[in-house]
């Protein structure tokens, strides 16, 4: 653990998602695997379907809706549904289709692997100070096991715009009722986090999974007020 600021006394505390409490990658490498498999056998005209195709269809949405990215459920959904119309499908259909195909994701999205010891920490820090969760994805924490720790989960595009933007970590404070200085924000990105997390008023965590130099990994000078290796450090905090 490492110091860089002064911390105030902490009255709650705000976690990321994704690469924070569990190891996000091999998640999103098996759920774009069935979720291409899912769509080829959903159709015979998609067999021949590949990563690249569905990729450009994202970049064709988000092109025509910039601000789609603060979304990214329904930048996908829209993706989808788009590829469903170039294949003639009609508007009611390519919608129906899309639910369908999105609902397959969302099941593998959230088939996530909890490590115990991610539990064990939040289930003491619980018992000490309110917790919620801030995320720019779209993962279900009460899907894989994790919602009953948090008072509440917030998720960019329904409770605003993705982080760095502040919209969010505004909505936790006025959620929690508490002063955002009060407040830790823990992530893994020192951009969307820890930079969003200061711009906001919160004091900012970050959690070093990889084994990074703060120096090296930081391109915009961005200071933490504490750096973590392993999430149980943060029970000493509060």
């Amino acid at each position: 653990m490492r110091f860089y600021r002064q911390l105030a006394p902490i009255a709650a505390i705000t976690f990321d998602l994704d690469d924070t409490l569990y190891d996000n990658r091999p998640v999103i490498d098996k759920t774009e695997q069935e979720l291409l498999n899912f769509i080829r056998c959903y159709d015979d005209r998609f067999d021949k379907l590949q990563f690249a195709d569905l990729k450009n269809y994202q970049t064709l949405i988000v092109n025509q809706y910039p601000e789609i990215y603060h979304d990214v459920t329904q930048w996908r959904w829209l993706a989808v549904k788009a590829l469903l119309c170039h294949y003639g499908y009609d508007s009611e259909g390519s919608a129906g289709g899309a639910d369908d195909i999105m609902a397959h994701f969302s099941y593998w999205r959230s088939q996530i692997v909890i490590p115990e010891l991610t539990h064990k920490t939040l289930s003491t820090l619980a018992e000490k100070v309110p917790l919620a969760a801030i995320t720019n994805g779209n993962a279900d924490p009460y899907a894989c096991g994790l919602g009953d720790y948090f008072q509440f989960v917030l998720k960019a595009g329904p409770d605003g715009r993705a982080k760095p933007f502040s919209d969010m970590y505004y909505l936790a404070a006025q959620k929690f009722n508490i002063v955002l200085d009060k407040i830790l924000h823990v992530g893994d990105d020192l951009t969307t986090d820890i930079q969003g997390a200061l711009q906001s008023g919160m004091q900012a965590c970050w959690i070093n999974t990889n084994n990074s130099n703060l120096l090296t990994a930081n391109k915009n000078d961005i200071l933490p007020h504490v750096e973590i290796t392993g999430l149980a450090s943060l029970i000493t905090l509060v």
